[in-house]
């Protein structure tokens, strides 16, 4: 059976478009006709790559390093990635337990892609990240949404996914530092979680791709954690730690026959990830690393700020968040006014009159609230609060 378009497969009927692209589409658009906007809704680092890793890429140019390599990723790569893995957390990889990927989104949806089979039943935590929803759907799997609560810090537990588990159930999400609410979880309830799922014969995909973009607790895997390698899924990314989301290099690491499955699919579609960034990860990951403490410290910076100015607007709430660089404060008080009834209306006039893009709760399954990214300099936060604070005072 085709899909609501003529001649296009169902399977692709069964996703959307990113919302966070779709916005950032939407203000370069804007940009591109001269129109100053305030872009807070890019997950992306306003850091330029360091300098070393850049140098690193400009040698392997120089080398010619640029043909196809391993589908799985250079075996230079991917021994860096298991020793940066080890040295940061702990684990104990070898390069045929891991894959390196076109980003951090390609190991998850490498790994749904390798796992789920329709009918098979995922687990994920609310509010979550847009895209985890929709490789689910696309795998054929159905997804089993776990409310958390604001008022907890959208802390998840073990005993939250407990309740939400089946006899198809065959994977659970977990994404610490989250995306978008910075919740984390802590190592003791990951223990708990990790053996929930052992018991119950299933996966843990553990999303770590803020996994350096901590405030108030040390880096943690749950990779590390004693017997977790057999049913834990880790999928990371270079994109976040190192400022380097256009280079789209991320890695997955599991069991090998897992990688081995990933990698028969990874022939098939990208062939390698890029040659060139691949030569700039290894010096990433096994370089000089005070850029991810001096990048760090100014997320920090630009949290307490963001958080501060938030809670001065009259009708906002703003959980502190513990990682990662988005708040995703509370809303309520501007909606069902105004031709505003839900945050995606209230972000479109956002944009539309106030010039500033921020991304709506509704993206996250989680309404009534908005995503704003302070992955921005402090001119340009500064600048996007007041016109978000002047255009919520006008209409309050």
């Amino acid at each position: 059976m085709r899909g609501a378009v003529e001649g296009i497969a169902e399977r692709i009927s069964s996703i959307g478009v990113s919302s966070t692209m779709q916005v950032a589409a939407d203000a370069a658009a804007l940009r591109a006709r001269g129109v100053d906007v305030v872009d807070l809704g890019a997950g992306e680092p306003d850091f330029p790559t360091p300098g070393n890793i850049k140098q690193a890429a400009v040698r392997a140019l120089e080398e010619n390093f640029t043909k196809y390599t391993a589908a799985a990723g250079t075996p230079e790569l991917r021994q860096a990635v298991c020793e940066a893995h080890a040295r940061d957390f702990g684990t104990a990889y070898k390069p045929e337990e891991c894959i390196v990927t076109a980003g951090g989104k390609h190991a998850i949806f490498g790994f749904t892609q390798a796992l789920i089979d329709p009918g098979d039943e995922v687990v994920i935590p609310v509010p979550y990240w847009v895209t985890y929803r929709d490789v689910v759907n696309y795998a054929g799997g159905r997804c089993v949404f776990v409310e958390t609560e604001e008022a907890n810090g959208f802390a998840l537990t073990a005993a939250m996914i407990a309740a939400h588990l089946s006899g198809r159930s065959r994977m659970v999400i977990v994404n610490s530092p989250a995306n978008p609410s910075g919740a984390i979880v802590d190592r003791g309830e990951f223990e708990k979680i990790v053996r929930l799922a052992s018991e119950r014969g299933i996966y843990v995909l553990t999303d770590e791709c803020y996994c350096h973009i901590l405030y108030d607790s040390a880096p943690f895997s749950a990779a590390s954690l004693p017997g977790a390698k057999d049913t834990l899924l880790v999928a990371g990314s270079l994109s976040k730690t190192y400022a380097m989301t256009g280079w789209r290099i991320g890695f997955g690491l599991a069991p090998a026959p897992i990688v081995a499955a990933m990698t028969k699919l990874q022939s098939h579609s990208t062939s390698n990830p890029n040659s060139i960034a691949q030569k700039a990860a290894v010096e990433a990951l096994s370089g000089p690393q005070d850029s991810v403490a001096a990048m760090l410290a100014e997320y920090r910076r630009r949290r307490d700020f963001v958080v501060r100015r938030l809670r001065a607007i009259p009708g906002i709430t703003c959980v502190e968040p513990r990682g990662a660089f988005y708040v995703f404060p509370n809303v309520s008080a501007a909606l069902g006014k105004n031709g505003m009834e839900t945050t995606a209306q209230l972000a479109g006039r956002l944009l539309a009159e106030a010039r500033v893009a921020v991304v709506p709760g509704e993206a996250f399954g989680a309404g009534r609230r908005l995503r704003i990214s302070y992955a921005a300099s402090m001119a340009e936060l500064d600048r996007g609060l007041d016109r978000l604070r002047d255009f919520l005072v006008k209409y309050s």
